[in-house]
């Protein structure tokens, strides 16, 4: 297979799909969306060199799918666009500006893809350090693509982000569901989940940051990375260091799309740029560096939230943004 010449950092697997928003005078408004297609854009906007794994539609939205991605310096491992439709996703936006998603996927474009496809796109990019996946990847249906390819690159010894974004509502078996997410994220160096994932996935815990301890104690993962909405954001270790962080000021929320998929962005840029070894988080690690991260990613999201839908912000915004922001800080 021709090897890739540039750099590449990291290589991302999971949806990228069109949603549908739908405006409260009834009309739907396409956007260019998906969880793993925000978090792709959101690093290459950050500078990290992305590589996007899974197939483009040759249809009008696979072309502004793959137009918003060249726009942004994303690399495609699929070149050519395929037969297959691009996937879709109609949005409804609450009063507080949170969505609810209704996906369309059958015989879609980035579901045309093997775990073996996967692999060999990554084995071309010697480079790459760090591979991120999660969301509607992690449907039962598709445990035949992504769990082989999570296996291969533990085995090549690259930091595995999982990024849970449970979809319960569109995945019609909730107990098949809730297992599958969780044998994929035994695959996982880094945990990212959000306080309502882990309401749905059931688990023990009087609180979310119980419940994220029970999660981590439960896989092997070195780091969980604990989003908590308006609250901010937590850090728990494998060592058992619990680190908690938010933004003092108050954040003029437009809608919150896209705001975790921004969050990881942030968090991946913080760990490239200190060069963090895969088990991070497996003995004891300075406070300083773990605030640098979740300021990093609560900034991040913040950015994007201030925005109608996903717009990432460059690194720029984000530095300057944790620079100028009060952050409130504990580590324990």
């Amino acid at each position: 297979m021709t090897k890739i010449n540039t750099p590449l950092q990291v290589a991302t697997a999971g949806e990228a799909l069109i949603d549908l928003i739908l405006n409260s005078d009834g009309r739907l408004q396409p956007c260019l969306g998906g969880a793993v297609y925000n978090l792709t854009r959101a690093l290459a906007r950050q500078g990290v060199e992305t590589l996007y794994l899974n197939p483009l539609s040759k249809d009008r939205f696979g072309r502004q799918l793959a137009a918003g991605l060249s726009v942004d310096g994303v690399h495609l491992a699929v070149l050519e666009p395929v037969p297959q439709v691009t996937s879709l996703a109609v949005v409804g936006v609450d009063a507080q500006g949170h969505p609810d998603y209704s996906f369309y996927r059958e015989g879609v474009a980035d579901r045309a893809t093997s775990a073996l496809a996967m692999t060999q796109a990554c084995e071309a990019a010697e480079a790459l350090s760090l591979v991120c996946t999660g969301a509607l990847a992690l449907s039962p249906d598709d445990a035949d693509t992504y769990l082989p390819w999570l296996v291969s690159q533990r085995q090549a010894g690259r930091t595995v982000v999982i990024d849970a974004n449970l979809r319960p509502s569109v995945m019609p078996n909730l107990d098949l569901y809730r297992r599958h997410v969780m044998t994929a994220l035994q695959f996982a160096d880094v945990i990212k989940v959000s306080d309502e994932d882990l309401e749905c996935l059931a688990l023990p815990g009087a609180n979310a940051t119980e419940r994220a301890h029970h999660l981590l104690q439960n896989s092997r993962a070195s780091l969980v990375a604990l989003t908590r909405g308006g609250d901010g954001a937590t850090l728990l270790t494998r060592h058992g260091q619990v680190f908690n962080a938010r933004e003092i000021d108050a954040v003029a929320v437009v809608d919150t799309v896209g705001a975790g998929d921004c969050f990881l962005a942030g968090l991946v840029v913080a760990m490239l740029e200190n060069a963090l070894a895969t088990d991070w988080g497996a003995e004891a690690v300075s406070a300083a560096l773990a605030k640098e991260l979740l300021c990093n990613a609560i900034a991040s999201a913040s950015l994007n939230v201030m925005r109608q839908g996903c717009v990432p912000p460059t690194r720029g915004e984000v530095k300057a943004r944790v620079a100028a922001s009060p952050f409130e800080f504990s580590a324990t």
